[in-house]
C-alpha cells in the first residue's frame, strides 16, 4: 500500500515537472474552443471570403467558434501562423516556401490549392510603358516584400530583363497603390486581383501583361490553404470540415463563377468598405482560376527563384510540405457522386 502511494506521488511529481499532455502517446487530442482562420480580401481568396460571409465555415464547425483575421499579404500572415496566432490560412506560394525552408520543413503544411493565375501587371497611363520589357528601371509596386508577386516581379526584373538588382521593385500595400500611381510615385504594379482591375478602373492604368503567360502551360499556383503540422496532426477532423466547405465553394466557382459575383462583392465590401464596379469584379474573376490543385511544380520553380533572390539560403527540399490527402478524398468523392 505504501509502495503504491509512493508510485502515485512520483507520477504526480513527474507531471508537475514535465507536464502531462492529454494528447500524449495514444491520448485524445486537446479539445478546441475556436479555429482561427486567416485570408486576404482578394478575389483570389474567394472561397475563404464566401465561406466566412455565408456562415458555411461556422456551420461546419458546429460548437467550435470561428475567428477570422484579414491580412494584406503573405509574409505577415505566415509570421502569425508561425507565432501560433492562427490555425488555418489562405496564402501564396512565396511566403510558404520561405517558412518551409527557414524552419527546415517544420513550420507549415499545404493541404489544398485555392486559386491559380489571377495576377495582373499594369502600368501608369502616362508612364511610357507599353510592354513587360519596358519595366526595366521603372518603379514597380508589389504588395509586400517577399510575397508571391514580389518574388515573381524581382525574378523577372533580374533574370529576364537582366537588371543587376531589383531595387526598383517597391513593396507597397495594395490599398495604397492607386493613390501612389495617381501621384506619379510608381510606374507599374505587379498585383493580384481585384487590385489589378481596380488600378485600371480607378487610375486609367493599362494592363501590359498577366503573370500566367510567363509560366509554362499558362498556369501557376497563386493561393493555397495551409496549416501547421501540429494542428493537422491533432485536429484532422477540423481541417476536413474547413476543406469540405472550401471544396464546395471551389466547385461552385468553377461551374458558374458569375452566379456568385454579387455575393462575393458584398462580402468583399464588408471587408474593404467599398463595393467593386461590376466590370472590375467580372474582369478579376475571369483572370482567376479556382482550383483545389496546389500545382506543386510552382513551388519548385519559385523555390529556385527565392534562393536566387536570397530570400532563402538554397532551393528548398519540399519533402513533406504537401499533405493533400483530405482534399484529394473530397474531390474523389465529388467525382464519384457526379457519375
Amino acid at each position: 500500500m505504501f509502495r503504491s502511494a509512493g508510485i502515485l506521488i512520483l507520477v504526480v511529481a513527474l507531471c508537475a515537472v514535465e507536464g502531462c499532455n492529454k494528447a500524449g502517446a495514444g491520448g485524445p487530442p486537446p479539445s478546441l474552443a475556436q479555429v482561427r482562420l486567416a485570408y486576404f480580401a482578394n478575389v483570389t481568396h474567394a472561397q475563404a471570403v464566401l465561406g466566412v460571409a455565408s456562415g458555411d465555415f461556422q456551420n461546419a464547425l458546429g460548437p467550435i467558434k470561428l475567428n477570422t483575421k484579414v491580412f494584406n499579404a503573405g509574409p505577415e500572415l505566415m509570421q502569425a501562423l508561425n507565432g501560433g496566432e492562427i490555425d488555418i490560412a489562405y496564402v501564396g506560394p512565396g511566403p510558404v516556401i520561405s517558412a518551409h525552408a527557414n524552419s527546415h520543413g517544420t513550420a507549415v503544411r499545404v493541404v489544398a490549392g485555392a486559386a491559380a493565375n489571377g495576377v495582373g501587371i499594369v502600368a501608369r497611363k502616362d508612364s511610357g510603358i507599353k510592354s513587360l520589357k519596358d519595366l526595366a528601371g521603372k518603379r514597380i509596386a508589389t504588395p509586400q516584400l517577399g510575397n508571391t508577386q514580389d518574388v515573381s516581379a524581382r525574378h523577372y526584373v533580374t533574370a529576364v530583363l537582366g537588371e543587376p538588382g531589383a531595387n526598383n521593385v517597391l513593396p507597397i500595400p495594395n490599398s495604397q497603390q492607386a493613390g501612389m500611381m495617381l501621384r506619379g510615385k510608381i510606374d507599374a504594379a505587379w498585383t493580384p486581383e481585384p487590385w489589378a482591375s481596380r488600378l485600371i478602373a480607378e487610375t486609367g492604368a493599362v494592363l501590359i501583361g498577366q503573370e500566367r503567360y510567363l509560366w509554362p502551360g499558362g498556369k501557376f499556383s497563386l493561393t493555397v490553404v495551409v496549416t501547421t503540422p501540429k494542428f493537422l496532426a491533432e485536429h484532422p477532423d477540423v481541417v476536413e470540415k474547413i476543406l469540405t466547405v472550401h471544396h464546395e465553394w471551389t466547385t461552385r466557382l468553377n461551374e458558374n463563377p458569375h452566379a456568385y459575383s454579387d455575393q462575393l462583392n458584398t462580402a468583399l465590401a464588408a471587408l474593404t468598405g467599398m463595393k467593386l464596379p461590376v466590370s472590375v469584379l467580372q474582369s478579376a474573376m475571369d483572370r482567376t482560376l479556382f482550383t483545389d490543385d496546389a500545382l506543386q511544380q510552382t513551388f519548385v520553380t519559385m523555390g529556385q527563384w527565392s534562393a536566387d533572390l536570397k530570400f532563402i539560403p538554397a532551393p528548398p527540399d519540399l519533402t513533406g510540405l504537401f499533405q493533400t490527402d483530405i482534399i484529394r478524398k473530397l474531390s474523389t468523392d465529388t467525382a464519384a457522386s457526379a457519375r
